[in-house]
Parts: C-alpha cells; structure tokens; sequence
C-alpha cells in the first residue's frame, strides 16, 4: 500500500549493463589516449568536426553566444569560430583522456607555467588559497605539470553517469590531493582552514540561487558568489589562473595571477563583475578555447527571455 511517498529512484550502478555503452566509449577513448599526441590531437580535431554536424542543440547553443559575446562577428565568421570551438572542446576531452587513461605518458615539458611563484608565496601565507579560473578547454591536460610545482585540491561538479563520475573523480585524485564536489562546502572550508589551495573553475551559470546578474562580455550573467564568500571565510588569498594551448606545437601554457589585491570587497556585484572580467580578458586572447557549447546565459534578469 503506498503512503503517499515517492521512492528515491536508484542511481545506476558504474557496473550496470545499462553502463556498458558508457564502458564503450571509455575503451575508445583510452585507445585515443595510447596513440602518439599528434594523431591523439588530431582525432580530437576530427571528432570535433564530426560533434559540429551530429550536435545541432550544442551547435546553437555555440552560436548564440558567440552571437551575445562577438556582435561584430558576421554570420560567415562566426560559423568558422563555431566550427574551431567545437574542435577545441573535443580536443580537450582527448587531452583528458590522456591524462585520465595514460597517466605515465609525461607532458611536463610541453607545459609551461607562468607565476607559480605568486602561488607559492601565497601558500606561504597558510590562510588558504583559492586559484580562480574559467571552463578553457585544456583545463585537465595541464594537471601532471602542476601537480609535480605545488599541491593542489580541485573541485568538480558530480556527473549523474556513474562512470564519468568514476572516471572523473579517480583521473583527478592521481594528480591532485583533494577532489571536492562543489555543493560540499564543509570540505571546502576545512581544506581552506588547513591551508590548502583550491582550484576552482567558476564562471557556469548554476541558476539563480547563491549567484548576482554580473556583465560577460557586456551581456548580465548569473554569477555565484561563492568564491568571494569562501575568500573571505579565512582571508584567503586569491588567485587567477588562464590556460591555453597551442594545437601545432602541442604545448600548453599556464599563466598564474598575482594575489587580487582588494578581492573580496563587500558588494558580491562588484567581486563577481571582477571575476568575470578576468575570464572575460582571457577569453578574449583565445576566443575558441573556451567553452561556449555551455548555456551561459540561461538564467536572465526578470523579464528577459532565454536566448536557446
């Protein structure tokens, strides 16, 4: 007899046949992550091509914001930024999956690291760190080269898959001592309390709750307060960080802020316009690195429409 309550639906097991497709693509991907690094970024670029064509809701999504953040673009070119931004995404799923599924193969030459002294002595400081960045598309390929200069927590959002979020969380621990889901805030303040330094990709639109409208390429963006909050639980300080890469001479460069001096202020408004504005500079360096196949701007200001 039901009492009126819905049961929580189970969550499917990562060994389930219904995760045997999952499995799949995981097999193929740790083939792309064995081949030599020219032909696995090139099966990233080709795989790319393939995601423009066979993902129209992705596409549109691409489409609309580069139509929001570039005005000045014309139709023709921005098809062709489109067109790079879908291979640059899949580029960096294929870097993941070396990093995830071929961690013995060394990278660390191929990436260079820029400020690693503005965060070292801003660990010396033993209040915490947080390092700020945005969704560039080469953000996981770089995390063996870190990882060997200083010590790093990362926070991640959970995957509903059961194998990605396997995957996802098991690839990240071989670099990197803690792995946080981002609803975790006690965590998240007790690794800031032990003085450790999280690095913290924060620019997603996660809705209205917990976020301010702040400018993005001159469009309001919800924006989540979080990281002001958490700089200022233990007057942390706060870094940025941008990463790039350069598909021809397969090389990744890493570039560390010095500590944001006056970050937080008490006007969450102003903080996350800040943030924003950083990303914003960085994306404007490499416009097709970053990822726009997300919605950034679905959640809108009372009485503006969804641009989707």
């Amino acid at each position: 007899m039901s009492n009126g309550r819905s049961r929580p639906k189970r969550r499917v097991s990562k060994c389930s046949p219904k995760a045997w497709g999952t499995w799949m693509v995981v097999a193929m991907a740790w083939l792309i992550a064995h081949l030599p690094l020219r032909l696995t970024v090139a099966c990233g670029r080709g795989l790319g091509w393939l995601g423009y064509y066979a993902a129209p809701g992705r596409r549109h999504i691409a489409d609309v914001n580069l139509a929001l953040c570039f005005p000045q673009l014309d139709a023709v070119s921005r098809t062709q930024m489109t067109k790079r931004v879908f291979q640059h995404v899949a580029v960096g799923a294929a870097e993941t999956a070396v990093t995830w599924l071929n961690p013995n193969r060394d990278l660390r030459e191929r990436v260079s690291i820029v400020g690693v002294e503005h965060l070292r002595e801003a660990q010396r400081q033993r209040r915490g760190v947080l390092l700020l960045g945005g969704h560039f598309t080469s953000i996981d390929i770089v995390s063996q080269a870190m990882s060997q200069l200083v010590d790093l927590d990362v926070m991640y959002r959970e995957n509903k898959n059961p194998v990605w979020e396997w995957l996802q969380v098991q690839g990240r621990k071989r670099y990197h001592d803690g792995v946080i889901e981002r609803s975790d805030t006690r965590t998240t303040l007790r690794r800031l309390k032990a003085g450790h330094t999280i690095w913290y990709a924060a620019d997603q639109d996660y809705g209205p709750k917990h976020s301010v409208f702040a400018p993005f390429f001159g469009v309001p963006a919800a924006s989540i307060t979080a990281p002001a909050r958490l700089a200022r639980f233990n007057a942390s300080p706060v870094l940025f960080i941008e990463i790039s890469r350069d598909w021809r001479a397969l090389t990744w460069t890493v570039s560390i802020s010095p500590p944001l001096a006056g970050y937080p202020s008490r006007d969450d408004v102003a903080d996350a316009a800040r943030l924003n504005n950083l990303i914003e500079a960085a994306v404007t360096r490499h416009p097709d690195q970053y990822l726009w196949i997300h919605r950034r701007f679905k959640t809108r200001p009372e009485g503006q429409d969804r641009p989707y």
